[in-house]
């Protein structure tokens, strides 16, 4: 029987819990999702994620998003950055502008990370 497929024991020497039956997140998958779901979690960068994909090729100038935020252009290029920290949009830079877009399947991967290690009866 594979070690992750034992119960815990308790200090009384019982077992207090069932056997794992599918993998479950590693650490490294962890702390990989939670930079990602960080990032995520602010009101801006949602709002600014929206802002992209509306736009025509889910691509937009920085100068396009901060009057929509109202959020200065500093603020709005700082929230960009953890976004693009996050693997959630990519930044291409044209002359004085930088442009960025949607990374294609990386909201996916979340949410299959989501389910597959969070959801009851998932399989793995």
């Amino acid at each position: 029987m594979a070690l992750d497929l034992l119960p815990v024991v308790s200090a009384t020497g019982g077992a207090c819990c069932t056997p794992l039956t599918r993998d479950a997140i590693t650490e490294q998958a962890a702390v990989g999702l939670s930079q990602v779901l960080k990032a995520l979690a602010d009101p801006a960068r949602l709002r600014l994620l929206s802002l992209i994909a509306s736009h025509d090729g889910a691509e937009a100038c920085v100068c396009d998003l901060t009057e929509p935020v109202g959020l200065s252009q500093p603020t709005v290029s700082h929230h960009l950055k953890v976004l693009v920290d996050a693997g959630l949009v990519t930044r291409d830079k044209r002359g004085v502008w930088a442009y960025y877009a949607l990374v294609p399947g990386a909201l996916d991967a979340v949410t299959h990370q989501l389910g597959t290690h969070l959801t009851a009866g998932a399989a793995s």
